[in-house]
């Protein structure tokens, strides 16, 4: 098993003004990937879309409040990314090279999630089978991101490092996280 604990930053210092914080924890057993994040802080000054009744897969889910993490396959320039809104909606898409030949990644039906809401937060867990896309002897790179629409409409980006002169979740010195 290989577990590590995370904290994401916020890409200015003026978005750490917020009071928010963004934890978790990711591992990977054999090859199912477990991921929960935990939003913490002032999230009444989070605009969080309300629990849908019927979540399916939908795109662009980024422009709201949107938890994601990419996988990136070791010595690869093929990776993933994986959008969970906290309305429960989803979306997962593969990409062959850095922002190239994206395409919805159809192994995917469904990527069943929880989410629960707290007086101080939000928390989301995700246990999901990447033998649809990967074997397990395939070594990733992972980087987790985090999306914050806040409640005036200005938008943070939150990542375990920020390594470009502008917010930019896909750039592969990012994904620091080895599984």
């Amino acid at each position: 098993m290989n577990e590590q604990i995370f904290s994401l930053q916020p890409f200015t210092s003026k978005e750490s003004l917020l009071n928010l914080k963004i934890a978790g924890n990711v591992a990977r057993i054999a090859n199912q990937l477990t991921i929960t994040y935990a939003l913490l802080g002032n999230v009444e000054e989070v605009r969080i879309a309300p629990p849908s009744d019927t979540p399916t897969r939908k795109h662009e889910l980024w422009e709201d409040t949107c938890f994601e993490f990419f996988l990136g396959v070791k010595d690869s320039k093929k990776y993933w990314e994986f959008n969970l809104s906290p309305a429960g909606h989803w979306n997962v898409y593969r990409f062959a090279g850095y922002r190239e030949g994206i395409q919805e990644e159809t192994a995917f039906t469904t990527l069943p999630f929880s989410i629960h809401s707290y007086s101080d937060g939000l928390a989301l867990a995700l246990n999901v089978d990447l033998d649809q896309i990967v074997s397990a002897e395939q070594a990733l790179d992972v980087a987790i991101t985090t999306v914050i629409k806040h409640k005036d409409g200005e938008v943070s980006y939150w990542a375990l490092t920020h390594k470009g002169a502008k917010a930019d979740f896909h750039l592969r010195d990012s994904f620091t996280i080895e599984l």
